[in-house]
């Protein structure tokens, strides 16, 4: 396949030298943390567990009161929180009050996600410039309105003069998303009047990180890496007429390069992963933060941090964990029964992280389907039968686990609702054939979130203008005073 770069030929360079960036430096907070430098005598017991007992609140009371655990009806639909144009998740419909499974389907603005992607691939261009000026604007753009689109986030490919001097400290991060959260932040120093809401504000805030993102993850990536290898990361000059996909790819790979078809691919996973609905964690805390008016960059960074859970947009790492455990324990990978075994193993808590979950199986919204990870499906089956026999026989691995895994949940948690894998089972094996290092996956779901983040955030600043304020029921008695000599 051929490369966008002659691996042999010179191309301009960013050193990272311990002169122009702060990243090397580590220092250690001197002062232990309480229960380590005061320890934990009886007299400390209340405060550190008393907060279990208090906390839990007794099942029955949910009921009582009708409180909607995790803004979920009883019936596992989500509480209607508010109104968009923005997109779709369907997953069922409800007959009579009850849910009907239904085939997972996903639009934005109206547009069939797989539409969108298929005219994409078809026409053999990147698609997620189009997405995404179609979720922040509500219409598809003309051929001059997408240059002009492209133009304008190239143009803030580059970070600020003086920002690498100051970069948050990388290399002994346990996650990228913490580095991109607080370099988010430390944008906000570099704009002239970061609280402004303004449209044109906006609009300017949401491509400069969409320039700018590519770029912050790769050189948190490089400098983590960097500590382990001893090498001067190298940060390759801003291509300001690539596309997103090609950009993360370029900064990744440098010299190395990378084939169209691999930016193809990685343009796939971008569309897919843009926006996904306004009840989603992240894009829900995105909006809570934006409907009290704060600035920008505050509400990105939040939404950076609900990202992160693995339970959320972590799960498509802990999804790629899963199935190297699964190629590493399973001595047949053709053999449903051995398969089986492992799965029932991980949801007894006595293989994988212990935790008792098949990642990458099951969805909030979607029943029978997810129709993410059927695109993806099709495209990872195709890129891996042109990687090797190692990939394909990967990916096969990958399918029985998606086949057997809800039978193995039904007889094993006795569940009855339809089960089927969501995006997060493929994501992971496709960054892998990508050479996408694990410690990325999160962030380049966020850099593609970003989009469907600005969107909802425009929508919630200039639609309901109300500060977003849930209720919820105390049912605490009351007591009486005691003064503090008498407390026992």
């Amino acid at each position: 396949m051929p490369l966008h770069f002659d691996p042999l030929a010179q191309r301009p360079r960013h050193y990272l030298t311990p002169e122009n960036t702060s990243m090397f430096e580590h220092v250690l907070d001197q002062y232990p943390m309480p229960s380590v430098g005061i320890g934990r005598p009886e007299v400390s017991d209340l405060l550190y567990e008393g907060g279990r007992n208090v906390d839990v609140v007794p099942p029955e009371l949910y009921a009582r009161y009708d409180v909607k655990r995790g803004l979920r009806n009883a019936d596992g639909s989500g509480v209607l929180v508010g109104l968009t144009t923005i997109s779709n998740v369907h997953g069922y419909n409800k007959v009579d009050g009850k849910i009907v499974p239904d085939e997972g389907d996903l639009t934005y603005r109206g547009y069939h996600v797989a539409d969108l992607i298929r005219a994409a691939q078809q026409e053999d261009r990147f698609g997620y410039e189009e997405v995404s000026y179609l979720l922040l604007t509500g219409n598809l753009p003309t051929p001059a309105q997408l240059d002009d689109f492209r133009a304008r986030i190239g143009s803030r490919r580059q970070l600020p003069e003086g920002y690498l001097r100051i970069f948050p400290r990388t290399t002994f991060s346990p996650s990228i998303m913490n580095v991109l959260q607080r370099a988010t932040l430390l944008l906000c120093a570099f704009d002239n009047n970061p609280d402004d809401t303004s449209p044109v504000h906006e609009v300017d805030v949401a491509l400069s990180l969409l320039g700018r993102w590519p770029r912050v993850a790769s050189v948190a990536h490089q400098a983590y890496a960097a500590a382990k290898t001893g090498d001067v990361p190298v940060v390759p000059p801003a291509r300001e007429d690539f596309s997103m996909a090609e950009t993360i790819l370029d900064v990744l790979r440098g010299d190395e390069g990378f084939s169209h078809d691999e930016a193809m691919m990685l343009d796939v996973m971008l569309m897919l992963h843009a926006e996904h609905g306004g009840g989603n964690n992240s894009t829900f805390t995105c909006r809570v933060l934006s409907s009290s008016g704060t600035d920008a960059y505050s509400a990105y960074a939040a939404a950076l941090g609900s990202l992160k859970g693995p339970r959320h947009g972590g799960a498509n790492a802990k999804a790629g964990e899963m199935v190297d455990d699964a190629a590493e324990h399973i001595a047949d990978w053709s053999s449903d029964d051995q398969v089986a075994d492992y799965l029932t193993k991980v949801l007894a808590g006595k293989a994988f992280d212990g935790k008792g979950l098949i990642y990458g199986i099951g969805h909030a919204v979607y029943t029978k389907s997810d129709p993410r990870a059927q695109i993806v499906k099709g495209y990872a089956k195709a890129l891996a039968q042109k990687k090797g026999t190692a990939d394909a026989e990967k990916f096969e691995l990958i399918e029985r686990i998606e086949r057997l895994a809800p039978e193995v949940m039904r007889n094993e948690r006795g569940i009855t609702k339809p089960l089927c894998a969501n995006i997060d089972l493929y994501t992971g094996f496709v960054y892998h054939m990508l050479g996408i290092p694990r410690d990325l996956f999160t962030p380049i779901f966020a850099i593609a979130r970003m989009s469907g983040w600005a969107a909802h955030r425009m929508e919630e600043l200039y639609g309901p203008a109300r500060i977003i304020r849930p209720a919820y029921n105390s049912y605490m008695t009351e007591r009486p005073y005691v003064p503090l000599a008498d407390r026992r």
